[in-house]
């Protein structure tokens, strides 16, 4: 089969996607499939043969640093400025059976490259760009998930104009600060008193100009993968110093994760009815893949979020959960390809 792995991009996220899409390139190369590796953002120079860019030759390596990447400079460099998609990546696109999206936060999770796919009859891994759009933006998505019975944090949603003292009335001391539209912890941070809320504010307004503030649940965080209709066991996320940031997800030792978690059989079967509950009222396909984030307290579980493209790092849960059950990495990536056919 003819495998495009779509990875990169112009988001925070682009070296977490990066190191994704390199991993599963190199896993469909071990099953046998000829894979193309493309940068959405840079896109590719050379297609005149465009059937030679497919090959079972493994050479792609990428880390990820300790600081989100510097995309000025990046758009700087490349000359591709806003455009958000490079040349030539259709045209290697339409040449596949299917797409993998390797993709991680921007348009890779915002439904535009599915979108995009869609308008060409392109398949691809993943759910659609309704599920994608509705799932990366926390603002909608609280709303459909509180509507839908699932259980979320109280919170507000602040712009550049918010007063600090209406976040403190109606929200209060702690809070968790999150751009309404970023993944991997990207512009996240934890308020305390008012001094560091207003750090807060100003380095999420760094990203976009709609910022969820809400309050602060104590418990134990989870996540809870879901494959093919079907929920993986939980892992609980301890962090050594502070709190699953930027950091601590991407840097080998800085987080604890076990899976499974000492957890009794209620609070599994709540976090795995709970995760499909929540994809569901986003219209996620919940046939494909995702990934939903929980905090467990001792009244149940409380969803943060949904993330229809999960990390596919070394680091990354989804690859543990599975792991859990008996999928490797490999069979893990071809089943998602699998799944793209049965959509």
């Amino acid at each position: 089969m003819k495998i495009a792995v779509l990875a990169g991009g112009c988001s925070p996220e682009r070296d977490v996607s990066l190191v994704s899409g390199g991993l599963i390139a190199a896993a469909l190369r071990r099953k046998g499939h000829r894979v193309a590796l493309a940068d959405i953002y840079l896109g590719i120079e050379d297609t005149a043969d465009v059937e030679s860019l497919f090959t079972d030759n493994d050479s792609f390596r990428w880390e990820i640093g300790d600081r989100e990447p510097d995309l000025k400079s990046l758009k700087e460099k490349s000359g591709n400025g806003d455009a958000l998609v490079g040349k030539n990546v259709i045209k290697l696109c339409r040449a596949a059976d299917v797409v993998f999206i390797g993709l991680h936060g921007g348009m890779g999770e915002n439904g535009q490259v599915q979108a995009l796919l869609d308008c060409y009859g392109i398949r691809y891994t993943g759910t659609g760009y309704i599920g994608s759009l509705l799932a990366m933006d926390k603002e909608i998505s609280k709303s459909m998930m509180r509507q839908a019975g699932v259980k979320v944090p109280d919170g507000i949603t602040a712009y550049p104009g918010t007063g600090v003292a209406e976040i403190e009335r109606r929200v209060g001391y702690p809070c968790v600060i999150k751009p309404c539209s970023c993944g991997s912890s990207v512009g996240v941070s934890i308020a305390k008193d008012r001094e560091e809320l207003e750090k807060g504010l100003a380095f999420a307004f760094e990203y976009e100009n709609r910022v969820l503030v809400e309050k602060k649940i104590s418990g134990r965080e989870m996540t809870a993968g879901i494959l093919c209709g079907s929920p993986l066991p939980p892992v609980e996320i301890i962090p050594k110093h502070g709190f699953y940031d930027y950091r601590n997800k991407y840097q080998d030792g800085m987080t604890d994760e076990i899976c499974p978690p000492e957890i009794t059989d209620e609070e599994w079967r709540d976090l795995s009815e709970e995760a499909i509950r929540a994809a569901v009222a986003l219209h996620i396909d919940v046939q494909t893949y995702c990934r939903v984030d929980f905090i467990l307290t001792d009244k149940g579980t409380v969803c943060l979020e949904v993330n229809t493209l999960p990390g596919m790092t070394p680091l990354s849960l989804l690859p543990r959960e599975a792991k859990a059950v008996g999928i490797d990495y490999d069979e893990l990536c071809q089943i998602i390809v699998n799944s793209a056919f049965d959509k």
